[in-house]
C-alpha cells in the first residue's frame, strides 16, 4: 500500500484528488491539507511514501514544502501545477522532486505517476520538459533572486534588508542589478518577470 499525503489550497481540487486516489487499491490517502506548512507537519507526523504537493499554495509554495519535507522525512514528492513555468521545473529537479505534472493530468495517469515515484523512478510531464528545455537560463544570482522574491509583496527596502540580514544599500544594489538584467523599470516589474519565468 502506497501511503500518500495531498496538499492543495483549492478545496474542490484537493477533495477530488483525495476521493479519486483513495479509490485505487494500492494507494491510501493518510492526510490532506491546504497549506505548505501543513504539508511539512503532516509529512513529519505520518511519514508517507509520497507527498502530492500543489506548486502554488500559501504561505510559501510546494517547492519550499518539498525541500523541507525531504530534509527530514524519507519520502518522495510530486508537484502538481496549473502554471508550469519552465524555470520552476529546473528548481524542482534541483531540489530532488521526483514528479512534476500539470493539474490537467487524468486521475488514473496521476495514480500511475505516484506508483512510479513510489518505486523510485522520476516522472516529468513531456510538455513541461520540452518547454523547460527551450526556456532561457536565469541570468540572476541567488542573492538577486532573494531580494526579488521579497519584492513580490509590499515590503519596503528596509524590511527586506532586515529579513535577509543585509544593509539597505546592498539590497538597493542587488535590485538595481536585477532590474538591469531583466530590463525592468521597477523592482516590482523585475520580481514579476522573475516569477513568470519560474526563477522565484
Amino acid at each position: 500500500m502506497i501511503r500518500l499525503i495531498v496538499a492543495d489550497d483549492e478545496h474542490l481540487i484537493r477533495g477530488a484528488l483525495v476521493a479519486l486516489l483513495d479509490l485505487e487499491d494500492d494507494i491510501q490517502v493518510v492526510a490532506d491539507t491546504d497549506t505548505s506548512t501543513g504539508a511539512v507537519e503532516l509529512a513529519q507526523e505520518h511519514q508517507p511514501d509520497v507527498c502530492l504537493l500543489d506548486l502554488e499554495m500559501p504561505p510559501t509554495d510546494g517547492l519550499d514544502a518539498s525541500e523541507k519535507i525531504l530534509r527530514t522525512v524519507a519520502t518522495k514528492t510530486v508537484i502538481v501545477t496549473r502554471h508550469a513555468r519552465p524555470g520552476v521545473l529546473r528548481r524542482a529537479l534541483a531540489s530532488k522532486v521526483s514528479g512534476f505534472v500539470p493539474k490537467s493530468t487524468p486521475a488514473q495517469e496521476l495514480a500511475d505517476v505516484i506508483r512510479q515515484v513510489a518505486a523510485g523512478k522520476r516522472y516529468v510531464d513531456p510538455e513541461i520538459a520540452a518547454a523547460a528545455l527551450s526556456a532561457e537560463r536565469c541570468p540572476l544570482t541567488e542573492r538577486e533572486l532573494d531580494v526579488l522574491r521579497e519584492s513580490r509583496g509590499t515590503a519596503q527596502i528596509v524590511q527586506i534588508a532586515q529579513k535577509l540580514h543585509l544593509a539597505p544599500g546592498t539590497v538597493r544594489n542587488y535590485l538595481l542589478t536585477a532590474m538591469t538584467k531583466v530590463d525592468a523599470r521597477t523592482r516590482h516589474e523585475a520580481a514579476e518577470t522573475a516569477w513568470q519565468q519560474g526563477w522565484i
